[in-house]
């Protein structure tokens, strides 16, 4: 017996014949971009910072990428959230992602997010924007104590005081509206200037 709760316009015959992925946790490319067209994605994004021996923070890290058309742009650690993994490991991940091994973050204790960031494809909706998705992203200020070498797709991470990462200049190369999230994970802290 089915306890699922039919569309309006669901044929059972129309269901498609599921056969288990290669990696179970991810999509394809082509699956990606149809589910994008449909559904929010789960994402998670951190704002890697270094702190004192009073754990207030004396430096903010940003990575500089070129993204898909060519163009120079700053971004934060950010990435989905896969099928049966967890915001931890999801966060840790993307963290060795993005900074590298030996970056050796220190995870929040607490799962719970600084700010929610809703990503739209058409800009204004939200401060954030994504043209290729609406995307929600849980947002989380993580502190590292390693050595940050990053990796796929980021060129440098650059260390900056909290005063120069809210600079205009600054928000102004941060793509899809980082720049206020850089705000609200500084204010969350107590780090801004």
């Amino acid at each position: 017996m089915s306890v699922r709760t039919p569309d309006p316009d669901w044929n059972p015959d129309d269901e498609p014949v599921v056969r288990p992925p290669a990696n179970p946790g991810w999509l394809s490319d082509l699956e990606l971009a149809e589910v994008r067209g449909r559904l929010p994605l789960l994402y998670v994004e951190a704002v890697p910072v270094r702190v004192d021996g009073l754990g207030q923070v004396t430096e903010v890290g940003v990575l500089l990428r070129a993204n898909a058309v060519g163009e120079i742009t700053r971004t934060l650690v950010s990435g989905r959230v896969m099928y049966a993994e967890t915001i931890r490991d999801a966060l840790f991940r993307h963290l060795e992602k993005d900074l590298g091994p030996m970056a050796f973050p220190l995870l929040p204790a607490s799962s719970v997010p600084f700010s929610v960031a809703e990503y739209f494809p058409m800009p204004g909706v939200t401060p954030f924007s994504d043209e290729r998705q609406h995307a929600v992203s849980l947002a989380f200020v993580v502190p590292v104590t390693g050595t940050c070498e990053p990796r796929q797709d980021a060129l440098e991470v650059t260390w900056m005081t909290p005063a120069e990462a809210v600079s205009p200049s600054i928000a102004a190369e941060m793509e899809g509206g980082r720049g206020t999230l850089v705000k609200q994970a500084l204010a969350s802290v107590g780090a801004l200037p």
